[in-house]
């Protein structure tokens, strides 16, 4: 098997391919996986912030949608993080180019779109 689930859950497995890369490049990797992890925790909390703390906003469930949307989001940060862990070790260990991704500006337009949004509702709440 060549990536996939295997590899999110059986790290040893990634060993048998390759050649074991430079001890720092590994470790950059990993603590890129955790920044992306950090960033998946955020938008998890900032989605439970939302749903118990936001006041009722003027579009109705717009307090849910949004919750829902950053727990959405949150999770498929941490997903998206591992994938491209394991895929960058197995990379790094095959003496490849390292996978290419657009889920950073994704992801960047979606917290922009967000950010948007709340700050119509804002906006609207400050007229009303």
């Amino acid at each position: 098997m060549s990536g996939g689930l295997k590899h999110w859950f059986d790290p040893e497995s990634a060993h048998t391919e390759g050649t074991t890369p430079d001890y720092r490049f590994s470790l950059a990797n990993e603590r890129t996986f955790l920044a992306w992890i950090r960033t998946g925790l955020a938008l998890i909390a900032g989605g439970l912030a939302c749903a118990q703390f936001l006041p009722p906003l003027p579009i109705a469930r717009l307090r849910e949608i949004i919750a829902i949307a950053l727990l959405v989001l949150g999770g498929g940060v941490a997903l998206r993080a591992v994938d491209h862990w394991a895929r960058a070790e197995r990379a790094m260990r095959l003496g490849v180019d390292l996978p290419r991704s657009r889920f950073p500006a994704i992801l960047a337009i979606a917290v922009a779109l967000g950010a948007v949004v709340l700050v119509g509702t804002v906006l609207y709440r400050m007229v009303t």
